[in-house]
């Protein structure tokens, strides 16, 4: 099998529900879960070593933590233990942390997360969105959605703070995420998580490919390929080569970079298949382009050494 030549995951989970509270983990199961019944991996906690296992005899150099969900009165605690996590195993190498940004405190509790730990890249924040398609015009102008003036004012402190921001919004949300791109040219975005492709009908796709157009037009922001987990379905080279390979195509190569989304993607696809996986729709990538893919755009966006 065809490998990288190295790895720097841009977007994983770490948790121990003795060090922190992760409702979403420890509370009742989230019933509209994207991915469905997310039992399998509500396990006390998700460590280095954990993650070690699942990438044995991979190249895995480095990796970005996205929040896990942490309690929300604990946002600062999350990246506090993060960075302690780090100094005592070597993961994560950078630190994506949670905000809100409608909130009044919210420069207050971006310095604090700039003070907990030096490997803080970024904020994760995410919008109201709608369930549906037919419902996005439902939730635009609510509070904390990407027209709410206190949401977009927070939004503008991440350039003072030197921070990017990862967008985790369903595709019909794109459009109105590029409004706000265009609007902060300066900021960089990352869109996780391929704009979550669930609609694999002609139909979707192309609903899909219109909404990704709209946010890769925009040059401030760089996109994941990552989790294109659909629930009770299995991860397969050709159901998800066409995403893939058209994501690849509306970005370019210059601003993709892989991401696991471990262990959620464990409901569809272990870390290894995932990995060999997504080099068989890359293979007439040469070693140069493989290596950007899988290492060197997270590492540029990311600033990791």
């Amino acid at each position: 099998m065809r490998t990288p030549r190295r790895i720097l995951d841009a977007h994983h989970h770490f948790w121990d529900l003795q060090a922190g509270y992760y409702p979403w983990l420890s509370d009742q199961v989230d019933p509209h879960f994207f991915l469905g019944d997310y039992q399998a991996f509500r396990v006390a906690r998700r460590l280095p070593q954990d993650l070690r296992r699942d990438t044995a005899g991979l190249p895995l150099v480095g990796t970005v933590h996205c929040e896990a969900e942490r309690d929300r009165h604990d946002q600062v605690g999350e990246t506090a233990w993060l960075d302690r996590l780090h100094r005592e195993t070597g993961l994560p190498s950078a630190i994506v942390g949670h905000v809100w940004l409608d909130d009044p405190r919210c420069e207050e509790l971006l310095a604090a997360h700039r003070a907990a730990s030096p490997l803080l890249r970024g904020i994760r924040s995410k919008p109201v969105t709608s369930r549906t398609l037919a419902e996005a015009a439902t939730v635009r102008g609510q509070p904390r959605s990407m027209q709410d003036e206190a949401w977009l004012r927070g939004f503008a402190l991440l350039q003072k703070y030197d921070l990017s921001w990862d967008l985790r919004v369903p595709h019909w949300h794109l459009a109105e995420a590029a409004t706000v791109a265009r609007a902060f040219p300066d900021t960089r975005i990352v869109l996780n998580h391929t704009g979550f492709p669930w609609d694999r009908s002609d139909a979707g796709l192309r609903l899909w490919r219109q909404s990704m157009q709209a946010i890769a037009d925009c040059p401030n922001v760089w996109l994941k390929v990552s989790e294109l987990g659909l629930p009770d379905a299995p991860w397969t080279v050709e159901g998800n080569r066409g995403v893939v390979r058209d994501a690849i195509a509306l970005f370019g190569l210059e601003r993709c970079m892989f991401a696991s989304n471990w262990p959620v993607c464990t409901l569809t696809v272990s870390y290894q298949d995932l990995v060999a996986g997504l080099c068989e729709i890359l293979s007439d990538f040469d070693d140069a382009q493989l290596d950007r893919f899988f290492y060197g755009t997270a590492a540029n966006f990311y600033r990791v050494g």
